[in-house]
Protein backbone atom coordinates (compact mmCIF):
# COMPACT_ATOMS: atom_id res chain seq x y z
CA UNK A 1 0.00 0.00 0.00
CA UNK A 2 1.34 3.72 -1.36
CA UNK A 3 2.53 5.64 1.85
CA UNK A 4 -0.34 8.33 0.68
CA UNK A 5 -3.42 5.63 0.75
CA UNK A 6 -2.23 4.55 3.70
CA UNK A 7 -2.24 8.08 5.03
CA UNK A 8 -5.69 8.74 3.73
CA UNK A 9 -7.38 5.60 5.52
CA UNK A 10 -5.67 6.39 8.71
CA UNK A 11 -6.86 10.12 8.84
CA UNK A 12 -10.28 8.71 7.92
CA UNK A 13 -10.20 6.05 10.66
CA UNK A 14 -8.99 9.04 12.72
CA UNK A 15 -11.73 11.34 12.11
CA UNK A 16 -14.42 8.99 12.49
CA UNK A 17 -13.72 7.03 15.38
CA UNK A 18 -10.81 8.83 16.67
CA UNK A 19 -8.56 5.08 16.63
CA UNK A 20 -4.81 6.26 15.86
CA UNK A 21 -3.67 3.02 13.61
CA UNK A 22 0.42 3.15 13.28
CA UNK A 23 1.93 2.54 9.71
CA UNK A 24 2.83 -1.00 11.15
CA UNK A 25 -0.66 -2.27 11.28
CA UNK A 26 -1.25 -1.64 7.90
CA UNK A 27 -2.29 -5.25 7.20
CA UNK A 28 -5.16 -4.53 9.76
CA UNK A 29 -6.30 -1.49 7.35
CA UNK A 30 -6.20 -4.17 4.57
CA UNK A 31 -8.25 -7.13 5.95
CA UNK A 32 -10.73 -4.53 7.57
CA UNK A 33 -11.58 -2.91 4.44
CA UNK A 34 -11.12 -5.84 1.75
CA UNK A 35 -14.74 -6.58 2.16
CA UNK A 36 -15.99 -3.38 1.22
CA UNK A 37 -13.64 -3.05 -1.44
CA UNK A 38 -14.79 -6.32 -2.93
CA UNK A 39 -18.49 -5.60 -2.86
CA UNK A 40 -17.82 -2.15 -4.12
CA UNK A 41 -15.28 -3.80 -7.50
CA UNK A 42 -12.07 -2.16 -6.28
CA UNK A 43 -8.99 -3.41 -7.15
CA UNK A 44 -7.11 -1.87 -5.00
CA UNK A 45 -7.12 0.42 -1.48
CA UNK A 46 -6.02 2.65 -3.69
CA UNK A 47 -9.36 2.66 -6.10
CA UNK A 48 -11.32 2.81 -2.82
CA UNK A 49 -9.82 5.74 -1.93
CA UNK A 50 -10.30 7.30 -5.26
CA UNK A 51 -13.90 6.85 -4.62
CA UNK A 52 -13.96 7.87 -0.75
CA UNK A 53 -12.15 11.08 -2.16
CA UNK A 54 -14.85 11.51 -5.47
CA UNK A 55 -18.20 10.24 -4.02
CA UNK A 56 -18.89 12.78 -1.17
CA UNK A 57 -20.86 10.04 0.37
CA UNK A 58 -21.13 10.22 4.14
CA UNK A 59 -22.86 7.02 4.93
CA UNK A 60 -20.22 5.20 3.05
CA UNK A 61 -17.24 7.10 4.42
CA UNK A 62 -18.45 6.69 8.05
CA UNK A 63 -18.95 2.82 6.90
CA UNK A 64 -15.23 2.53 6.17
CA UNK A 65 -14.50 4.20 9.35
CA UNK A 66 -16.03 2.20 11.36
CA UNK A 67 -15.13 -1.07 9.40
CA UNK A 68 -11.18 0.25 10.70
CA UNK A 69 -12.36 -0.13 14.22
CA UNK A 70 -11.29 -3.41 16.20
CA UNK A 71 -14.46 -5.93 16.86
CA UNK A 72 -12.83 -8.37 19.19
CA UNK A 73 -14.45 -9.30 21.88
CA UNK A 74 -15.84 -12.75 23.44
CA UNK A 75 -17.98 -13.75 26.32
CA UNK A 76 -16.87 -13.11 29.97
CA UNK A 77 -14.20 -11.19 29.35
CA UNK A 78 -12.38 -10.37 32.48
CA UNK A 79 -15.20 -12.61 34.43
CA UNK A 80 -14.11 -10.96 37.63
CA UNK A 81 -15.10 -7.62 36.57
CA UNK A 82 -18.52 -8.53 35.26
CA UNK A 83 -18.82 -10.45 38.87
CA UNK A 84 -18.13 -7.33 41.00
CA UNK A 85 -20.80 -5.34 38.58
CA UNK A 86 -23.07 -8.07 39.04
CA UNK A 87 -22.94 -8.78 42.82
CA UNK A 88 -21.44 -5.45 44.60
CA UNK A 89 -21.49 -2.41 42.45
CA UNK A 90 -25.45 -2.63 40.90
CA UNK A 91 -26.43 -3.87 44.75
CA UNK A 92 -24.54 -0.40 45.83
CA UNK A 93 -25.77 1.45 43.17
CA UNK A 94 -29.70 -0.16 43.65
CA UNK A 95 -29.32 1.14 47.39
CA UNK A 96 -28.81 5.17 45.97
CA UNK A 97 -31.53 4.51 43.42
CA UNK A 98 -35.10 6.24 44.62
CA UNK A 99 -36.31 4.27 41.64
CA UNK A 100 -35.75 0.66 41.89
CA UNK A 101 -34.27 1.07 38.50
CA UNK A 102 -30.50 0.70 37.41
CA UNK A 103 -29.61 1.54 33.75
CA UNK A 104 -26.25 -0.24 32.33
CA UNK A 105 -24.25 1.01 29.09
CA UNK A 106 -21.90 -1.09 27.37
CA UNK A 107 -20.23 1.19 25.30
CA UNK A 108 -18.33 -0.46 22.19
CA UNK A 109 -20.19 -2.88 22.89
CA UNK A 110 -19.57 -4.60 19.13
CA UNK A 111 -21.35 -8.26 18.44
CA UNK A 112 -23.05 -8.28 21.85
CA UNK A 113 -21.34 -10.58 24.04
CA UNK A 114 -20.28 -8.41 27.03
CA UNK A 115 -23.96 -7.06 27.17
CA UNK A 116 -25.12 -10.65 26.90
CA UNK A 117 -22.31 -12.04 29.43
CA UNK A 118 -23.69 -9.59 32.01
CA UNK A 119 -27.61 -10.53 31.08
CA UNK A 120 -26.62 -14.11 31.60
CA UNK A 121 -25.39 -13.77 35.41
CA UNK A 122 -28.00 -11.47 36.09
CA UNK A 123 -30.37 -14.30 34.93
CA UNK A 124 -28.26 -17.16 36.61
CA UNK A 125 -26.82 -15.42 39.49
CA UNK A 126 -28.71 -12.40 40.41
CA UNK A 127 -27.67 -11.69 44.32
CA UNK A 128 -30.68 -11.08 46.45
CA UNK A 129 -29.93 -7.39 46.90
CA UNK A 130 -31.34 -7.18 43.26
CA UNK A 131 -34.36 -9.55 43.34
CA UNK A 132 -37.13 -7.12 42.29
CA UNK A 133 -34.98 -4.36 40.13
CA UNK A 134 -35.49 -3.52 37.10
CA UNK A 135 -32.26 -3.59 35.29
CA UNK A 136 -31.76 -1.68 31.59
CA UNK A 137 -28.99 -2.62 29.68
CA UNK A 138 -28.02 -0.62 26.52
CA UNK A 139 -25.33 -1.82 24.42
CA UNK A 140 -24.13 0.69 21.42
CA UNK A 141 -21.75 0.39 18.68
CA UNK A 142 -20.40 2.71 16.39
CA UNK A 143 -20.66 0.37 13.42
CA UNK A 144 -24.34 -0.33 11.62
CA UNK A 145 -23.66 -3.77 10.72
CA UNK A 146 -21.88 -4.85 14.25
CA UNK A 147 -25.02 -3.54 16.14
CA UNK A 148 -27.53 -5.40 13.85
CA UNK A 149 -25.04 -8.71 14.41
CA UNK A 150 -25.35 -7.72 18.01
CA UNK A 151 -29.34 -7.71 17.87
CA UNK A 152 -29.50 -10.83 16.20
CA UNK A 153 -27.67 -12.40 19.09
CA UNK A 154 -26.45 -15.15 16.55
CA UNK A 155 -23.15 -16.45 16.67
CA UNK A 156 -21.07 -19.03 14.94
CA UNK A 157 -19.21 -22.33 16.44
CA UNK A 158 -15.97 -20.20 16.86
CA UNK A 159 -17.43 -17.01 18.78
CA UNK A 160 -19.51 -19.41 21.61
CA UNK A 161 -16.36 -21.19 22.05
CA UNK A 162 -14.71 -17.94 23.38
CA UNK A 163 -15.70 -17.69 26.90
CA UNK A 164 -19.00 -19.51 26.62
CA UNK A 165 -18.99 -22.67 29.25
CA UNK A 166 -21.14 -25.88 27.49
CA UNK A 167 -23.91 -25.10 30.44
CA UNK A 168 -24.69 -21.62 29.39
CA UNK A 169 -24.64 -22.35 25.91
CA UNK A 170 -26.92 -25.21 25.88
CA UNK A 171 -29.39 -23.11 28.75
CA UNK A 172 -29.77 -19.95 27.14
CA UNK A 173 -29.00 -20.52 23.16
CA UNK A 174 -30.54 -22.68 20.57
CA UNK A 175 -28.89 -23.94 17.87
CA UNK A 176 -30.03 -23.25 14.49
CA UNK A 177 -30.37 -24.74 11.07
CA UNK A 178 -27.46 -22.62 9.68
CA UNK A 179 -25.60 -24.11 12.58
CA UNK A 180 -25.70 -20.95 14.42
CA UNK A 181 -25.99 -20.12 18.18
CA UNK A 182 -29.06 -18.07 19.05
CA UNK A 183 -29.13 -16.00 22.49
CA UNK A 184 -32.66 -16.59 23.91
CA UNK A 185 -35.77 -14.78 23.88
CA UNK A 186 -35.28 -14.13 27.28
CA UNK A 187 -31.62 -13.09 27.02
CA UNK A 188 -32.31 -10.46 23.84
CA UNK A 189 -35.15 -8.94 25.58
CA UNK A 190 -33.40 -7.76 28.30
CA UNK A 191 -31.25 -5.27 26.04
CA UNK A 192 -31.10 -2.38 23.81
CA UNK A 193 -29.21 -1.89 20.90
CA UNK A 194 -27.89 1.59 19.15
CA UNK A 195 -25.71 2.38 16.84
CA UNK A 196 -23.69 5.72 18.31
CA UNK A 197 -20.38 7.19 17.48
CA UNK A 198 -18.32 7.46 20.77
CA UNK A 199 -17.34 10.84 19.59
CA UNK A 200 -20.36 12.48 18.85
CA UNK A 201 -23.16 13.28 21.59
CA UNK A 202 -24.62 10.78 24.10
CA UNK A 203 -27.21 13.28 25.20
CA UNK A 204 -29.70 11.26 23.59
CA UNK A 205 -28.96 8.07 25.14
CA UNK A 206 -30.25 9.00 29.00
CA UNK A 207 -28.01 8.53 32.01
CA UNK A 208 -26.82 5.68 33.64
CA UNK A 209 -25.92 3.76 37.00
CA UNK A 210 -22.96 2.58 35.34
CA UNK A 211 -20.74 2.14 31.90
CA UNK A 212 -18.98 -0.27 30.56
CA UNK A 213 -16.38 0.95 28.39
CA UNK A 214 -14.13 -1.70 28.12
CA UNK A 215 -10.84 -2.05 25.97
CA UNK A 216 -12.47 0.71 23.57
CA UNK A 217 -10.42 3.51 24.61
CA UNK A 218 -6.73 2.11 24.32
CA UNK A 219 -6.35 2.23 20.41
CA UNK A 220 -7.33 6.18 20.26
CA UNK A 221 -5.23 9.31 20.27
CA UNK A 222 -5.03 11.05 23.34
CA UNK A 223 -7.61 13.92 21.75
CA UNK A 224 -10.08 11.53 21.30
CA UNK A 225 -9.84 10.00 25.07
CA UNK A 226 -10.30 13.19 26.15
CA UNK A 227 -13.55 14.10 24.62
CA UNK A 228 -15.22 10.54 25.36
CA UNK A 229 -14.22 10.81 28.82
CA UNK A 230 -15.70 13.95 29.13
CA UNK A 231 -18.97 12.69 27.44
CA UNK A 232 -19.05 9.35 29.35
CA UNK A 233 -18.77 11.75 32.71
CA UNK A 234 -21.70 13.81 31.30
CA UNK A 235 -23.97 10.47 31.22
CA UNK A 236 -23.15 8.96 35.11
CA UNK A 237 -26.28 9.48 37.50
CA UNK A 238 -25.68 10.99 40.71
CA UNK A 239 -22.97 8.11 42.66
CA UNK A 240 -22.57 6.69 38.67
CA UNK A 241 -19.55 4.65 37.66
CA UNK A 242 -17.82 3.69 34.75
CA UNK A 243 -15.29 0.90 34.31
CA UNK A 244 -12.24 0.06 31.93
CA UNK A 245 -10.67 -2.70 30.54
CA UNK A 246 -7.54 -3.93 32.20
CA UNK A 247 -4.99 -1.87 31.77
CA UNK A 248 -6.60 1.52 30.89
CA UNK A 249 -7.05 4.35 32.65
CA UNK A 250 -8.95 8.04 32.65
CA UNK A 251 -5.86 9.85 34.65
CA UNK A 252 -4.74 12.95 32.87
CA UNK A 253 -7.97 12.90 30.62
CA UNK A 254 -10.92 14.96 32.50
CA UNK A 255 -11.23 16.36 35.59
CA UNK A 256 -14.74 15.41 35.98
CA UNK A 257 -13.73 11.70 36.74
CA UNK A 258 -11.46 10.43 39.64
CA UNK A 259 -10.09 6.72 40.13
CA UNK A 260 -12.82 4.54 42.39
CA UNK A 261 -10.87 3.99 46.04
CA UNK A 262 -12.61 0.40 46.28
CA UNK A 263 -13.38 -0.78 42.95
CA UNK A 264 -9.85 -1.18 40.71
CA UNK A 265 -10.41 -0.23 36.38
CA UNK A 266 -13.39 1.72 37.85
CA UNK A 267 -13.99 5.90 37.65
CA UNK A 268 -16.20 7.81 39.58
CA UNK A 269 -17.44 11.38 39.37
CA UNK A 270 -15.04 13.77 41.14
CA UNK A 271 -15.58 15.14 44.51
CA UNK A 272 -17.85 11.67 45.16
CA UNK A 273 -15.63 8.76 44.84
CA UNK A 274 -16.27 8.31 48.91
CA UNK A 275 -20.26 8.06 48.14
CA UNK A 276 -20.69 5.03 45.89
CA UNK A 277 -17.47 3.78 45.41
CA UNK A 278 -16.95 3.70 48.96
CA UNK A 279 -19.97 2.11 49.57
CA UNK A 280 -19.20 -1.30 47.83
CA UNK A 281 -16.87 -3.25 49.85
Amino acid sequence: MQDGVFDELADLALKGSGQAIPRSKEYLVEARLSPIARREGFGTMEDLVHCIKSRNNPVFVAECAAALVSKDTWFFRERDVLGRLVNDILPAALKNSNTGRLKIWVAGGSTGQEALSIAMLLADELPPALRGAKIDILSTDLCKVTTERARAARYGHYEVQKGLSIHRLMKHFTRLETGQWEASETLRAAISYRQHNLLESAAGLGKFDVILCRNVLSGMDRTARVQIADSLAGQLLPGGMILLGQGESLIGLSDKLEPARDVRGAWVPAGTEHGTAASVA
